[in-house]
């Protein structure tokens, strides 16, 4: 079964996914092409600001989250000001991926940018050619659509339940399985 995969698209790890990186977790597709897939984890927070990661960053209370085991030397950011960022990508309505760094910290130092408007993340989930479908054949995966209150409104701790929950049927009855439910 082929599901149709999308800049925009929701991840959500199978309830007894094993893989710690991914386990109940949450992931944004950023970009999905023929050459691979790259995304992140929106319900991993890190112990830390961006402030306190980012050398010479301005002073923000901004969370940090993990957004994959890939690239984890790296710093990248999703944001709702895409009209006031040059260079960001449009991943899908009302969430944009990147953009002009310089500007971003200006931004930031004039306040038009406040910590609600942005999320920052540590690495990134990536997938080679083929690879995530795969995985999405095999049951690893279940779709969804993306909402930008998700990222931006919601519990990142409750994030993935809530994800299920709002898909309904089944879904609804997987986001209330406890951590550790074993079918033996």
């Amino acid at each position: 079964m082929s599901q149709q995969l999308t800049n925009g698209t929701i991840l959500l790890a199978e309830p007894f996914m094993l893989d710690q990186n991914f386990k109940r977790s949450t992931v944004l597709l950023v970009e999905h092409n023929a050459e691979g897939s790259l995304g992140f984890i929106m319900n991993r927070r890190v112990s830390m600001r961006v402030d306190e990661l980012v050398k010479d960053f301005p002073e923000f209370d901004a969370p940090v989250y993990f957004g994959g085991p890939v690239g984890t030397d790296t710093v990248h950011y999703l944001h709702r000001k895409g009209d006031l960022l040059e260079g960001s990508d449009e991943v899908t309505r009302g969430i944009y991926w990147g953009g002009n760094y310089q500007q971003l910290r200006a931004l930031i130092d004039q306040k038009v940018i406040t910590p609600g408007d942005i999320r920052f993340f540590v690495g990134y989930s990536g997938w080679s050619e083929q690879q995530l479908q795969e995985e999405l054949n095999s049951g690893s995966w279940v779709t969804a659509r993306m909402d930008p209150n998700y990222l931006f409104n919601s519990d990142p701790d409750a994030l993935w339940a809530q994800v299920m929950e709002n898909k309904g049927n089944t879904f609804g009855v997987i986001a209330t399985m406890s951590e550790g439910a074993n079918f033996n």
